[in-house]
C-alpha cells in the first residue's frame, strides 16, 4: 500500500520530463535537463525512479506503417460464442501470436475484442480474417473496418 502511494503522486518536473520523453524518447539527459532546467545526475535519478515505478513502460521507435509495406490500417471487432474461461484463454493466447495485430482490447458491449490490424493489402486482410481469426474456436462474429485516414494519432498521455 505504501508503494502505491509512493508511484501514485507526480511532481511537475516528473510530468514535465514524462511529457518530454513521449515526445521524443532519445533526447539526451544533457538536453532534457536543459530543457527542464535540472541538473543531468537529477534528470537521470528520476528517470530511473519513473522507470522502476511502471510509469516509463519501455523505450522503442514508432514506424510508418505504410514505408513498411503495409498499406491498411483495419479494425477488427469480434465476438465469441461461449464466454468459458479456457476459451477466453485460448482466444488470447492466439491474437498474443498474431504479429499483424498491433493492439487487441477484451470489451464490454456487443463485440468482446477490438484489435488494431496493419495488412499489406485485400487479400491479405482476407487471409488474415478467413484463416486467421474465424477458424479460432468460439469464434461467432467478425466485423471489419478500413481506416481511410487517420484524423488523429498518438502515443503521448495527458499529464
Amino acid at each position: 500500500m505504501i508503494e502505491y502511494l509512493q508511484t501514485a503522486i507526480l511532481d511537475e518536473l516528473d510530468k514535465a520530463i514524462l511529457q518530454a520523453l513521449q515526445t521524443d524518447g532519445r533526447i539526451s539527459n544533457a538536453d532534457l535537463a536543459r530543457q527542464i532546467n535540472l541538473s543531468p545526475p537529477a534528470i537521470h535519478t528520476r528517470i530511473r525512479r519513473l522507470e522502476k515505478q511502471g510509469y516509463i513502460r519501455q523505450y522503442t521507435a514508432l514506424l510508418d506503417p505504410e514505408k513498411a509495406g503495409y498499406d491498411m490500417t483495419c479494425f477488427v471487432q469480434m465476438s465469441l460464442q461461449v464466454h468459458q474461461h479456457q476459451q477466453v484463454e485460448a482466444i488470447r493466447l492466439a491474437i498474443q501470436q498474431m504479429p499483424e495485430v498491433l493492439e487487441c482490447y477484451h470489451l464490454t458491449g456487443e463485440f468482446d475484442y477490438l484489435m488494431k490490424v496493419v495488412v499489406h493489402n485485400r487479400q491479405d486482410l482476407e487471409r488474415f480474417v478467413m484463416q486467421r481469426l474465424t477458424v479460432l474456436p468460439g469464434v461467432a462474429r467478425v466485423q471489419t473496418g478500413i481506416v481511410l485516414s487517420a484524423v488523429k494519432s498518438t502515443t503521448n498521455i495527458p499529464l
